[in-house]
């Protein structure tokens, strides 16, 4: 099974904005087993803002588009660094790849970063992918992009683009509720999606935390993506990558749109 998985900034740092070391570990592990069991995966990961801030000691994510941007610079450089050693403890080599909306949108380099991905699963790699914050300010800045924007968007295009099976947001959440969950004590999760109805995307909420930039309207409209593509998707707790196992089995875990 081809799977692209998505990780939040909310699951990757602590609320100081500071990497969460332990979870990062349980993922990898995660990931480092479900491809010893012959899975091709692929990561997508936010976080660089975040953790860049953190980093360079501000207190506080930055206003200016280039301070943003330099914070990103510094995140992705602490990000990977703590991806290899992590993951080459489990004798896994990874890739980065940081991309913008021209290399989703161009022909010639929608191609060639085709052949890219397939190479490095070929070879057993796990691509690291993360939206070029330092050069592209469509996600931190404007949301104006066609293409990008977040990288729920930014996982379901990847996931289209190489034809994956399955794609997993590893979100603050559990899933798709029927309210608000936080604010509704009879808020229902709901398990399957078969169909995005104006009621299903009606649901969608606001963005989550200060460190992240997504909310459930952004991981609907993967879901979209996802299902024009013939992808399924999961929506479920980044807090327990565990879950993957069973994710993989075709459990009822979190929210899974398609099938």
């Amino acid at each position: 099974m081809r799977i692209v998985i998505k990780v939040g900034t909310s699951t990757l740092t602590h609320a100081s904005g500071s990497l969460d070391l332990m979870s990062m570990d349980k993922l990898l592990r995660a990931i480092s087993d479900l491809m010893g069991m012959g899975n091709e995966v692929i990561l997508v990961s936010s976080g660089a803002i975040a953790v860049g801030t953190s980093a360079l000691g501000l207190t506080e994510r930055p206003k200016e588009l280039r301070m943003k941007q330099a914070a990103a610079a510094v995140g992705q450089c602490r990000i990977m660094h703590i991806y290899d050693k992590l993951f080459s403890e489990y004798n896994g080599t990874v890739a980065q790849i940081l991309l913008t909306g021209d290399d989703i949108d161009e022909g010639e380099r929608e191609e060639h970063l085709r052949a890219t991905f397939s190479s490095l699963l070929e070879m057993g790699v796990l691509p690291v992918v993360n939206e070029n914050d330092s050069v592209s300010s469509a996600e931190i800045e404007t949301g104006a992009h066609k293409t990008l924007g977040d990288n729920d968007t930014l996982s379901a295009l990847v996931a289209a683009l190489i034809g994956a099976d399955l794609l997993v947001l590893l979100s603050d959440i559990d899933g798709l509720y029927s309210a608000d969950p936080r604010a509704d004590e009879n808020a229902v999760l709901l398990h399957r999606v078969t169909a995005l109805t104006p009621e299903i995307m009606a649901m969608a909420g606001g963005a989550g935390t200060w460190r992240g930039t997504g909310g459930m309207a952004t991981k609907l409209n993967a879901a979209k993506i996802c299902m024009d593509a013939g992808c399924e998707m999961v929506i479920t707790n980044g807090k327990r990558p565990e879950d993957l196992y069973g994710i993989v089995a075709g459990e009822n875990i979190g929210t899974r749109f398609g099938g």
